[in-house]
């Protein structure tokens, strides 16, 4: 019981990274310097390779995306020598790759005598990275509830499913399951009513984007894979027409509503006030409260000011903001950001209950691969080198998608046997051995 003797050194990697360069005095901050002056272990070369600080080794912290301060933020921590690490959240901000990264990096902290807690929401990066899992429920600034330490699969289980078993205690109505069954097979569309969009390419700068022609119906939700930097938003902008493409082809006009991935709040007054100007006739309507406003607990804040509101408050607007546009297509970036866990399968349910009800079309950029997975009807695979040139693909099956993706990433799936989830594989485990020679880098079919 070495906690009773206060003797431990705890690091922490706080939640919110962008609030990271405020706390830095000095008057050296470059990454590098910054890192080497915590460096106390001798894993640093590495730690810079695989969070993939090289590039940025030299640049001033201040100067840092979202996803470069959070691997600096990972980074800083995963060099010291300590007792008990702790990460609040470390896979905001970063792609699937990064997010995997990161979870090796912190498992390489594990010494016989060292602890390492981890708070996180993307369920499958949970599971690569955890031992054990403790479920929190509760009711959000009233009172939380810890439960005793379960294996993995049990605790992310326990989670879904909204129920704890030997404390026979319901904390959720209802438990979620992952029927990407229905999915698997490839999508037939219905012709009649398709759009398409023609090949087209885009230079910005030094980064060049190809993209092969799709088409795409209603009722049809298209999730985005790709690393961050591979152009995913500048798709987006090109299909909302507020980019042009470069070779003069023209994308047919059409009605889109976008959530975009930076939500910044310009709008003064309440959230109410907010959507009586934007989205009236929506907000009015019965079915749009039961669908969308309903599940994703508006009433909590709908009359706060919109400038006071957090994150995961912001995110949930700007959802419904965008959900209540009339539109053809809705294009929504990274609606998981900011969300816990709970919201997460909430929002989710949400946007594919909205676009089978409306008879819409959704493109959705999406990082939490289990999000992913669920929403998806058709993936676009983004491929090639992140900011540098990278390619879209035509829309395929989830199960074509998902392979070419997690190929990239080499990475495998696996599904557990009873919630269906995609449970990722321990690295260089037997079953990612496995399904690695055969080419199974995503499983659908039901193992009996």
């Amino acid at each position: 019981m070495h906690v009773l003797e206060d003797d431990l050194k705890a690091v922490v990697k706080p939640q919110y990274v962008d609030q990271i360069p405020k706390a830095i005095k000095g008057p050296d901050k470059s990454v590098g310097k910054l890192i080497e002056g915590r460096s106390q272990m001798d894993n640093l070369q590495e730690i810079t390779e695989v969070l993939e600080l090289k590039h940025v080794y030299d640049r001033d912290v201040t100067l840092l995306s979202g996803g470069e301060l959070q691997r600096f933020a990972i980074g800083t921590v995963c060099v010291q020598k300590a007792d008990v690490y702790m990460f609040d959240e470390p896979s905001s901000f970063l792609d699937v790759k990064q997010r995997l990264a990161a979870a090796r990096m912190i498992r390489s902290l594990l010494r016989p005598d060292d602890y390492v807690i981890v708070v996180e929401h993307d369920l499958s990066v949970l599971d690569y990275l955890s031992d054990f899992i403790c479920v929190l429920y509760g009711k959000p600034a009233v009172y939380g509830v810890v439960t005793l330490p379960a294996s993995v699969r049990e605790g992310i289980n326990i989670f879904l499913d909204g129920n704890i078993p030997t404390e026979n205690l319901r904390f959720r109505e209802e438990s979620l399951q992952f029927r990407i069954g229905e999915a698997g097979e490839e999508f037939l569309t219905d012709k009649s009513n398709a759009y398409g969009y023609p090949k087209m390419s885009k230079t910005l700068g030094d980064f060049e984007l190809n993209i092969e022609s799709g088409e795409f119906t209603d009722s049809e939700i298209i999730v985005m894979m790709g690393e961050n930097g591979t152009g995913k938003t500048t798709f987006c902008k090109m299909l909302a027409g507020a980019l042009q493409p470069d070779n003069g082809k023209k994308i047919p006009p059409m009605n889109i509503s976008m959530k975009p991935q930076k939500i910044t709040p310009r709008f003064t007054g309440t959230v109410r006030q907010l959507f009586f100007k934007k989205i009236k006739a929506a907000f009015l309507s019965p079915q749009f409260q039961t669908d969308v406003y309903k599940p994703l607990k508006m009433d909590d804040f709908i009359d706060q000011e919109v400038q006071n509101l957090s994150g995961g408050e912001l995110q949930r607007v700007a959802i419904v903001l965008a959900l209540g546009m009339p539109a053809d297509i809705y294009l929504i970036d990274e609606p998981s950001a900011y969300l816990d866990s709970e919201q997460r399968i909430v929002a989710a349910r949400v946007i594919k209950r909205f676009i089978m009800h409306a008879k819409k079309t959704a493109f959705v950029v999406e990082h939490d691969f289990i999000m992913a997975t669920y929403l998806a009807d058709r993936v676009i695979v983004f491929d090639g080198q992140p900011a540098i040139k990278s390619r879209a693909n035509t829309p395929e099956s989830l199960l074509t998608g998902c392979n070419k993706f997690l190929k990239n990433l080499d990475v495998t799936f696996r599904r557990d046997p009873n919630s269906y989830r995609p449970r990722i594989n321990k690295y260089n485990s037997q079953l990612d051995h496995e399904q690695k020679l055969n080419g199974n880098y995503f499983f659908l079919e039901n193992e009996a």
